[in-house]
């Protein structure tokens, strides 16, 4: 099987006032990322990881190089395109689960199937909503909204709703990051579940040591480089 995502000598800089010099954060990093692979991005604060992490899911673009997903170019697509690609093929996972307030568990975990011309059968959406709920242990909390739900609970929703629309790539920045230890390796643990059962790749930014080594293939960033 083809890899899911090419980068070949991406840059990116960015300047921080009008006439501030251009700060180069990435500067020619290669990557293939492979089907049901698991990679974790290390390194100091602003040295480029959720950058890295923003150019594979189409959120920023390189100054120079190339990015191919999923025998794509994003870089021809248009606004529109770009958003069928990330609805379709790439979930997200960040440290604050940005779960809507009024919405319940179930309802937020549906809401990137209402948008677009190519969204899911609804029943079929929310039969697998539910399934997926009940699989992280939500199966009694559906119908809570997020202020009802512990900080683990709502990260495990924020998982599923990343998980809905069966992605092949799946990007999770620093997703521990605002749990305890305990929540931190439950929701690990059931990344990794979630990673074997259904071949999604998974590409984690974090500065804990100990979650890197849960993945199968380390990184760091250093001087704009991947090592």
């Amino acid at each position: 099987m083809s890899d899911i995502a090419i980068l070949r000598q991406v840059s990116k800089s960015y300047q921080a006032a009008p006439h501030a010099p251009k700060q180069e954060v990435l500067c020619g990093v290669d990557l293939r990322i492979a089907p049901g692979e698991t990679i974790a991005i290390t390194g100091p604060s602003g040295c480029g990881k959720s950058t890295l992490l923003h150019i594979l899911g189409t959120l920023d673009r390189p100054d120079t190089g190339s990015v191919t997903l999923f025998n794509e170019d994003p870089g021809t697509l248009d606004d529109a395109g770009l958003s069928r690609l990330r609805a379709n093929r790439i979930g997200f996972i960040f440290q604050l689960h940005h779960l809507l307030p009024h919405l319940s568990a179930l309802e937020n975990v549906l809401v990137p199937t209402l948008a677009g011309a190519d969204r899911p059968d609804r029943t079929a959406a929310t039969e697998r909503a539910r399934m997926l709920l009940d699989r992280v242990g939500l199966g009694e909390h559906m119908n809570k909204k997020p202020s009802q739900l512990s900080g683990g609970e709502q990260q495990r929703v924020a998982v599923v709703r990343a998980l809905i629309r069966q992605p092949g790539l799946l990007l999770a920045d620093e997703p521990t990051g605002a749990l305890d230890a305990a929540n931190g390796k439950a929701l690990m643990d059931l990344l990794l579940e979630l990673n074997s059962e259904h071949n999604t790749a998974l590409v984690m930014v974090t500065h804990d040591p100990k979650l890197a080594a849960l993945m199968k293939r380390p990184l760091r960033i250093a001087d704009g480089r991947l090592h």
